[in-house]
């Protein structure tokens, strides 16, 4: 029982430590980073062409927004292919609005040449297609379209920056695509909306999503920008309503990333939480594009929401992938030359370190970086660490504040030296952002201070390590030997029942500290496998522990004989940490009396079913005796014997061919039944040389099917004739 209490006990320790390791992991994973190489890499892993070609114009459209947006050169064979795919969307008189509206979005990029009567054509279905319109989806491709027409003269710009970009134009080339019944449009569309900020896709579907909400903030932002008279107010606030009922829906996880997501009702439209969350970033982004901002999102929710996105790291959807790069584009708006442009209110600006371990052995320097989420560089701005403390403590901050110095060339700000207050630990480092020019903080969100769990390393001094054999009555030494834990040592020793054993060592940090590791355990292993730890106590810098064997026969099971002794000291910031075998001891323990407990049994080593097996030696039959060559030869003579006798018969009576027909179909027929005889007779031949019983039976059965058919019509002609001779 006292065995299974110390491994319980170096179980719940190893638990503890899996435990600490996977909080530091999880406060870790709330730091992210930026959109990086492994993003492009993956665009061009996901978005790969079959066979030159995209399968869809929404498939065509996604990749090339996705390319654009990551700076990702195009290549000219996809050029060619989506010109081709838009080329035979705007020219069908058979393609559907959607069609119609990813044509244009993707021709937005590659900008392939479509002639005015084509757009005349698409303008007028469109224009059709919206006074048709009964469900969200019909408004938002065929209101889209139109909103993508009109800004088929204006230089590119991404899609959530085309509609500000219509809405700032006082003039325009196509200026006449517009909407006279605007008003009652967006009543239309607005008929779909729900008290709790959700949107239904038709009146005949109960059902509401926010992923359709995200569509209806789109199309009502291309209703506004398509209007030929300025809306009424009383409109646009009745939506702002609808946005702030929506966002009281939003759910966060405890790093403070905010998403939307659909409860599963539907299983056939529902959404996960990026694509719900990806379509109320885009509505959003486009109806603030369009109105006065007076809704646009505080800094932290537009901070929560990048969160979000860049938690999921690198998607292994194209989908997924399109979501995610699209979303943090929006919310990274003024990047495309619009420093005024802040559509969604604030930028975020993405805090990150490249590590979180700092070795004291190789003098590391603590490196931050500031971007913004699409891995853009961040305005001037200043890094302070404000306050340095020790996990889990609420002590005063270990160090002043102070500024880390910015490398221009890196784009990191660095910390070169650590303060001497800092020793090896684990801690967590609290870091405040400020940015130079007061009008950027009307323009980026940082998010307030940052706290990041930092982990300092180092080498840990071992010192006055001994291993001791110890008198039990009076406590006096028998055997005293020094341990080199820093290097090799195999003591070896021998005691019985009455004497005790101490292993001592002290730990000091590099700061000269008493240092306190996660684990120090001692194991004994006897020769017969079995074992049993211990964990070894402190009391300071001393790490001590003794093990009485008069206590410890019962626990030993009364065995006798060598004990390989084992040490191992380890903690996540001991760049030292060591699992060492010291020595052995030779106990002498009594006899076991008659009910004394016995040893576990031990489990069987699972890679013993991998050793070599026993090797099989087989013994065969001794093959039977066979007559000599001479005799089988003279043997298969004998049977052509019947065979030449038959040949000669034949010779001997002649051939009769009286009775041969002359008419050429009962000719034929004759002649047929002759040859499939010879061919039966051939058969034979071939089973005697190569064929086996089942290839002959096969043959012999399409043979046989044949002579009857043949045979019988032969037959029944001969019967025939002879018949009118007798009647003749």
């Amino acid at each position: 029982m006292t065995t299974n209490l110390h491994f319980e006990m170096v179980r719940g320790l190893v638990g503890f430590m899996v435990l600490l390791l996977l909080l530091s992991i999880c406060e870790a994973a709330s730091f992210y980073q930026p959109i990086s190489d492994s993003h492009r890499s993956a665009a061009l892993e996901l978005f790969s062409p079959d066979h030159g070609s995209f399968n869809s114009l929404e498939e065509t459209y996604e990749a090339l927004r996705t390319f654009d947006i990551l700076g990702i050169e195009k290549k000219p064979n996809v050029i060619t292919a989506a010109c081709h795919l838009i080329s035979n969307a705007v020219g069908s008189s058979s393609s559907t609005t959607k069609d119609l509206f990813y044509a244009l979005k993707a021709n937005s990029i590659v900008k392939c040449k479509i002639n005015d009567k084509a757009f005349q054509d698409i303008l007028t279905r469109l224009n059709t297609a919206v006074n048709d319109a009964s469900s969200l989806l019909d408004f938002y491709y065929s209101i889209g379209g139109l909103v993508l027409i009109k800004l088929s003269s204006c230089f590119y710009f991404p899609p959530y920056v085309l509609i500000h970009c219509l809405a700032m134009l006082n003039q325009s080339s196509n200026a006449d695509v517009h909407l006279t019944n605007a008003d009652e449009i967006f009543h239309s569309v607005k008929a779909f909306s729900q008290s709790d900020g959700r949107w239904r896709y038709s009146s005949k579907n109960p059902e509401s999503s926010a992923f359709a909400a995200g569509i209806a903030f789109e199309t009502l932002a291309g209703v506004v920008s398509l209007a030929s008279s300025e809306l009424d107010q009383s409109l646009v606030s009745t939506l702002n309503n609808d946005i702030s009922k929506l966002f009281d829906s939003i759910e966060k996880y405890d790093d403070g990333a905010l998403y939307f997501d659909d409860k599963l009702v539907d299983g056939h439209d529902h959404q996960g939480p990026l694509a719900t969350t990806s379509s109320v970033v885009r509505g959003l982004n486009a109806f603030a594009a369009v109105s006065d901002g007076s809704h646009n999102l505080p800094g932290n929710k537009t901070l929560g929401l990048a969160n979000f996105f860049l938690g999921i790291g690198v998607p292994g959807d194209a989908k997924d992938l399109f979501n995610q790069i699209d979303s943090l584009a929006c919310l990274e708006s003024n990047r495309q030359g619009f420093p005024l442009a802040f559509l969604m209110g604030s930028i975020p600006l993405i805090f990150s370190l490249p590590f979180t371990v700092i070795s004291l052995t190789k003098k590391n320097s603590l490196q931050v970086k500031v971007n913004t989420v699409l891995g853009s560089n961040a305005p001037p701005l200043t890094v302070k660490l404000v306050g340095a403390f020790t996990s889990g403590s609420k002590d005063a901050s270990l160090v002043e504040s102070q500024e880390l110095v910015f490398d221009a060339g890196t784009g990191l700000h660095n910390l070169n030296n650590l303060p001497k207050s800092i020793d090896v630990g684990s801690y967590t480092f609290v870091f405040e952002i400020l940015l130079h020019e007061p009008e950027h903080e009307k323009v980026y969100v940082t998010g307030g201070q940052k706290k990041v769990p930092i982990f300092v390393s180092g080498l840990i001094k071992i010192e006055n390590a001994e291993i001791v054999i110890l008198d039990s009555d009076l406590g006096s030494i028998e055997t005293q030997k020094k341990l080199d834990l820093a290097g090799q040592s195999d003591v070896s020793l021998s005691a019985n029942h009455l004497q005790k054993l101490r292993v001592s060592f002290k730990l000091t940090t590099p700061c000269g500290l008493a240092f306190m590791p996660h684990q120090a355990l001692l194991k004994l292993r006897h020769e017969s496998k079995v074992e049993h730890i211990f964990v070894v106590g402190n009391s300071g810098e001393q790490f001590e522990i003794v093990l009485n064997f008069l206590g410890l026969v019962e626990k030993f099971f009364y065995l006798s004989g060598r004990y390989d002794i084992e040490l191992t000291v380890g903690d996540v910031v001991m760049e030292n940490s060591l699992l060492r075998a010291i020595g052995h001891i030779e106990l002498d323990l009594p006899e076991p009396p008659e009910k004394a407990p016995r040893p576990p049994p031990q489990p069987a080593d699972p890679y013993s079913r991998y050793v070599p097996k026993a090797e099989i030696t087989h013994i065969f039959r001794a093959p039977e005796k066979r007559p000599q060559k001479e005799l089988s030869l003279a043997f298969m003579g004998l049977t052509f014997l019947p065979l030449l006798g038959f040949l000669f018969g034949l010779l001997r009576l002649g051939v009769n061919l009286k009775n041969f027909p002359t008419n050429a179909m009962p000719a034929t027929f004759a002649i047929l039944f002759h040859v499939g005889i010879g061919a039966v007779l051939l058969l034979y031949v071939f089973f005697w040389l190569k064929l086996d019983l089942f290839q002959t039976l096969k043959l012999v059965g399409l043979l046989g099917v044949f002579l009857v058919f043949v045979g019988h019509r032969i037959l029944s002609y001969l019967a025939a004739t002879s018949a009118k001779l007798k009647s003749a």
